[in-house]
């Protein structure tokens, strides 16, 4: 005859899905619900699965201690307390391990804070085989707070995440294709307009405001900043990793890649390959500039250029000097480079996500041009890195700071060459060329970084606003 599996009126548990490892519960056959201790609670997702996220304290005397978590809603009920006192509360279900013992049981979200327990459990979860005995305290395994000082600082749990698409073409195909993969996973994800942002940059609680509202606490943004919004999107950026968001790609990283010139500097600082470049201020060293990256034929790029615009090719010696004069006559920013001939119209752009080549297509320009970019009308398919390109490829973006890039190369007679980094690269064409779920990559990667779940800030910390 198997021993009835017997508890004490208070014993150590855990939620493992909640992330909470360790928590002292206060077992109570006279209530009905039981509860758990949350602050912050907020609700989020769609009215037809609707989620919570919410705050713990798991030690009652450690404030600073906070662990983040999600859920489904399975219910809001009105739950009378001890004390006479009726509450409209969100209600979540989840396993509760006791022992070796895990069944899942349904717990309502209250804020316990002057409560010695964290955790009652009432009637409703307790099943048949269980027997509880007031009289006997701790009758399974005894836990410890110190599990939450072995977690911090890596995440303990998957859960649903609150992600932020900046952006101000949520309709693209790339915004879709994110969105469709954040829902894949059960996140949910929400689409911001960069330029509808306003900062209130306070101390110690900075927040974005989208509009006249406060935009809540996301745990992971996806920037994908527009030329034209780069200056205002970086300041947007900065402003939620000061709020404890993890960014996929930091600001500081996005304005190095847009920054053709910074980003060439960093890359030969880094003894990354890249085409010959040089760049001159005065109309006087308009010769020398030519001459010192070989000659014609050569490129020219505005520094602002995307997707192939505002890069030009000469041919001959006149036709650089007219055209280097025509720029400066617009007072326009520009870099010169070698025009690779041996690439014939063709560059590989490689799909790089968390220090990682995921995927990787070659690109052609269209009859009659030499610009690969598939805005232009050039076309694509998959190619074969090489394992020298591969590494190029991730070395390239790491050393701008990107997690993920699209890093552009050609291949030379001297060996592959960086031609570009990008920020916010497209996911059509590649994703289209390899058949890979790139969108999810992206996903995965921010699922796998947000910020610990158990959050123990320092002196210089911000706690994120509720």
């Amino acid at each position: 005859m198997t021993a009835p599996f017997v508890l004490g009126w208070e014993e150590w548990v855990a939620l493992p899905e909640l992330g909470l490892p360790a928590l002292k519960a206060k077992v109570d056959t006279g209530a009905r619900t039981s509860a758990l201790h949350a602050f912050a609670i907020e609700p989020f997702g769609p009215a037809e699965r609707p989620k919570v996220r919410f705050g713990v304290h798991p030690v009652p005397e450690r404030k600073d201690i906070e662990v983040y978590c999600s859920a489904n809603v399975i219910d809001r009920r009105e739950v009378t307390s001890s004390n006479g006192e009726t509450e409209l509360r969100y209600v979540i279900g989840s396993h509760l391990k006791i022992g070796d013992h895990v069944w899942p049981i349904e717990v309502s979200l209250t804020n316990r804070e002057t409560m010695s327990y964290r955790m009652l459990i009432g009637r409703q979860a307790i099943s048949g085989d269980v027997m509880v005995n007031p009289g006997l305290s701790f009758q399974q395994p005894i836990l410890d707070y110190s599990a939450y000082d072995d977690i911090a600082g890596r995440p303990i749990a998957r859960r649903t995440l609150r992600i932020c698409l900046l952006t101000r073409e949520p309709g693209n195909y790339s915004g879709r294709r994110l969105r469709e993969a954040a829902e894949a996973r059960g996140h949910e994800l929400e689409t911001v307009d960069t330029a509808r942002c306003t900062m209130s940059i306070n101390v110690p609680a900075p927040r974005v405001h989208f509009g006249d509202q406060p935009l809540p606490f996301f745990d992971a943004v996806v920037p994908r900043i527009g030329a034209s919004m780069t200056f205002y999107g970086m300041a947007v950026v900065r402003q939620f990793e000061m709020m404890g968001c993890y960014c996929v790609n930091r600001a500081d990283a996005i304005g190095v890649a847009r920054d053709k010139l910074l980003a060439h500097q960093t890359l030969a600082r880094h003894r990354v390959p890249t085409p010959a470049t040089a760049f001159a201020h005065s109309a006087k060293d308009t010769r020398h500039l030519i001459d010192l990256i070989g000659g014609p034929p050569l490129v020219l790029k505005l520094l602002t250029s995307t997707q192939g615009k505002g890069v030009m090719l000469a041919e001959t010696r006149a036709a650089a000097l007219g055209l280097v004069d025509t720029l400066r006559g617009l007072d326009a920013n520009f870099i010169v480079q070698e025009f690779i001939a041996e690439a014939a119209g063709a560059d590989i752009r490689c799909f790089v996500v968390g220090g990682r080549v995921v995927a990787a297509m070659q690109r052609q320009a269209a009859r009659g041009d030499f610009r690969a970019n598939l805005h232009s009308g050039g076309t694509a398919e998959r190619v074969k890195l090489t394992k020298e390109e591969r590494k190029l490829a991730v070395k390239a973006a790491r050393v701008i700071g990107l997690n993920v890039a699209g890093v552009d190369l050609l291949r030379s007679k001297d060996g592959p060459k960086v031609l570009e980094v990008n920020s916010s690269p497209g996911l059509e064409g590649i994703e289209a060329v390899s058949g890979k779920d790139i969108a999810g990559m992206i996903i995965d990667h921010a699922a796998e970084n947000v910020r610990s779940l158990v959050h123990v800030p320092d002196d210089d910390d911000i706690a994120p606003a509720g």
